[in-house]
């Protein structure tokens, strides 16, 4: 496969990343991160700093509203349920995990 072909693909599987993320709003950040180590504000973030890399100016908020499809505060208020305390231990124990697999690469 060529560098163009693989870049194409790559980036339709990105879009529809996207397109799912956007059409699930049940999927809270929060168990995203539990399961998988990133959310959409990580998707922002790497966008934000895939701009940059290309000398491009990409806000983080122009990131959120790229990926959530609506400025982060409207996605927020409409869609963002409170944390349970299940979930916040889950997260925190996530956390420890990622942080005890990085002590050991080093």
């Amino acid at each position: 496969m060529d560098s163009q072909t693989q870049t194409e693909l790559e980036a339709a599987t990105f879009r529809r990343l996207i397109q799912h993320l956007q059409a699930h709003p049940e999927a809270q950040n929060i168990d995203l991160m539990i399961l998988a180590d990133f959310c959409r504000n990580c998707l922002a973030k790497w966008y934000s700093a895939a701009a940059s890399e290309k000398g491009l100016t990409v806000s983080y908020a122009e990131a959120q509203e790229r990926v959530y499809g609506m400025p982060y505060a409207e996605w927020k208020d409409r869609f963002q349920a409170e944390a349970t305390p299940e979930q916040l231990k889950a997260f925190e124990d996530r956390q420890k995990r990622r942080q005890a697999q990085e002590q050991q690469q080093q």
